[in-house]
């Protein structure tokens, strides 16, 4: 048992090393006020976000870029609530070019059905997917358009992160997504993209035409970002790029309740077995293992079979090789006091993680009012 964790112990140390060298790779793009040339067609999926539309709507209309070089297309996904009408209403008094679309459900994943809906619809070259939850900077699609000037792009993944309160379930979710962001950034930077949001993707609709879009996983509900990652890898490797860019940076809202961040991390498990790249699967087998073995160790060392010597090298070598990856991820994100609460969310994490990930052996999930099984 103690030669197993040591050699996962070395592992996690390695991947998490290789992904805090990737980070540094990749090159913090800087805006340098380029004539707009990119056509966008900005698509936001949305079900029942009456209470967040209000946000992003004043971000969209705050947006720097050329009016006329971008679309807004809302995909209203059955809402119950005055969604649409909300968003008609600012469209009243918006000289912005935004419509508002029915969801054409055909599938098992109402979001992968709304942005193929809204991209048979869309007018312009690229397609950028948000969230209804978020909130986008003002130079976002500036950052997006001077990338795509300046490279040979046709899929580009950018920056995400949650606005934070002061409770310690907001700052452990912060936390957590920086670490998904370093983990992500650190992929594209040893080239074996593995993550990126879907509340900030972007790629040519051309290119989301050729691998067939969401073909091969519309049985999975979640996903609509990573699985469509890995089409754009397989098919177009060298065109799949990260967008480091402060200025394109979207925030959003974390979950409310412990049991609400539960039901979703459950449903992020629920798509992980279908991953196709070995390079990801990896990555989650390690990590998952890694968190197993901090608890196994610490029960080992109260049965006094463990040293409590190995269970502090343990636990000390994940400590600080967690913590590098996170502040080089929080100084980009402009978010350094989160990591105040790193110790306290470092103790809870593993309970975390290993709890979720037997929960979603067993449990389905709700998500937007839906319930979906195993």
């Amino acid at each position: 048992m103690i030669i197993t964790i040591t050699c996962i112990a070395i592992i996690y140390v390695f991947l998490i090393a290789s992904f805090i060298y990737g980070f540094e790779k990749i090159t913090t793009f800087k805006l340098t006020n380029l004539p707009s040339k990119t056509t966008f067609s900005v698509i936001v999926p949305s079900r029942n976000e009456a209470k967040n539309l209000p946000k992003l709507l004043e971000s969209i209309q705050a947006l720097e870029y050329p009016k006329h070089l971008y679309e807004i297309i809302f995909v209203d996904d059955d809402s119950d609530d005055n969604s649409a009408e909300l968003i008609k209403g600012f469209l009243s008094n918006a000289r912005i070019d935004i419509q508002v679309i029915s969801n054409e459900r055909k599938t098992n994943s109402p979001k992968k059905d709304a942005i193929t809906t809204a991209i048979k619809l869309a007018k312009h070259e690229w397609i950028i997917t948000t969230d209804a939850d978020c909130v986008v900077p003002k130079y976002w699609l500036d950052g997006f358009d001077e990338f795509i000037q300046q490279t040979l792009a046709s899929c580009i993944a950018a920056p995400v992160t949650y606005q934070t309160s002061p409770s310690f379930l907001s700052r452990f979710q912060t936390l957590d997504i920086l670490s998904l962001q370093g983990a992500t950034i650190g992929s594209f930077g040893v080239n074996k993209p593995i993550l990126c949001n879907g509340a900030n993707f972007g790629y040519k609709k051309e290119v989301f035409m050729h691998v067939n879009g969401y073909e091969g996983n519309t049985n999975i509900a979640s996903g609509d970002d990573i699985f469509l990652l890995e089409k754009m890898v397989k098919h177009h490797p060298k065109a799949v790029h990260f967008l480091k860019c402060e200025q394109a940076i979207v925030t959003t809202s974390s979950q409310p309740t412990w049991s609400e961040l539960i039901a979703q991390r459950i449903r992020w498990a629920a798509k992980t077995t279908a991953y196709k790249q070995w390079f990801g699967k990896f990555t989650g087998l390690v990590v998952l293992l890694m968190n197993a073995f901090v608890i196994v160790s610490f029960l080992l060392a109260i049965a006094g079979v463990l040293k409590a010597k190995m269970l502090f090298y343990i636990v000390f070598i994940k400590f600080n090789i967690d913590v590098l990856l996170l502040y080089k991820t929080a100084t980009f994100f402009n978010q350094n006091d989160i990591l105040r609460s790193f110790f306290f969310g470092f103790i809870v994490y593993p309970f975390f993680c290993i709890y979720v990930a037997f929960l979603s052996l067993f449990k389905g999930f709700k998500w937007k009012s839906r319930t979906y099984k195993r």
